[in-house]
């Protein structure tokens, strides 16, 4: 069974979102009107996540990142009243400009892991497009149930939120 929903964001951007319950994936496409090298930077560079890495009104703060195999990124996702959601990504296999993977997990703001939630295996892919890039996220889970817990606690809103707030500060930064 796969559902698959392409859509065009509301800038005319390609988006498509396919949840594969054979294979216990999530496979993210979403074209950025901006040229490759951007976009990678604005996924591996702290100052820019924390501009963009959390679904509106949240915010993101970064407590440790290291964007080298074998690095992590530790950080949290802030709701308007304060609340901090935090995340812990490790990082492997990575290929400038191309692409990277990373393991990722719930924690807390030790970066304890939280096993009572699903952790995921990513990979982050970038391409041309035109003038534009598109940007390709597999994300891979060990079991059906984990695939809709995630899937359950909005993750194709979030990502469509947080998106958005991408392509808002690449309109900043493009010169």
């Amino acid at each position: 069974y796969q559902r698959l929903k392409a859509k065009k964001m509301k800038n005319n951007l390609q988006f498509d979102f396919i949840v594969d319950k054979e294979k216990n994936t999530l496979s993210i496409v979403r074209e950025f009107n901006a040229e490759r090298q951007l976009v990678w930077d604005c996924y591996t560079k702290q100052e820019l996540l924390d501009q963009w890495f959390a679904p509106k009104p949240f915010t993101t703060k970064t407590k440790s990142m290291d964007f080298s195999n074998g690095g992590h990124w530790h950080y949290a996702m802030v709701d308007p009243e304060g609340t901090e959601y935090w995340g812990y990504t490790e990082y492997h296999d990575i290929n400038p400009i191309d692409y990277y993977r990373t393991m990722d997990a719930f924690c807390d703001s030790e970066a304890k892991i939280n096993e009572d939630l699903p952790r995921a295996k990513w990979l982050v892919a970038f391409n041309d497009k035109g003038k534009n890039s598109t940007v390709t996220t597999v994300v891979t889970y060990d079991s059906l149930n984990d695939l809709e817990t995630i899937t359950n606690m909005g993750m194709e809103e979030g990502m469509i939120a947080t998106l958005e707030k991408l392509d808002e500060l690449l309109a900043t930064l493009k010169k």
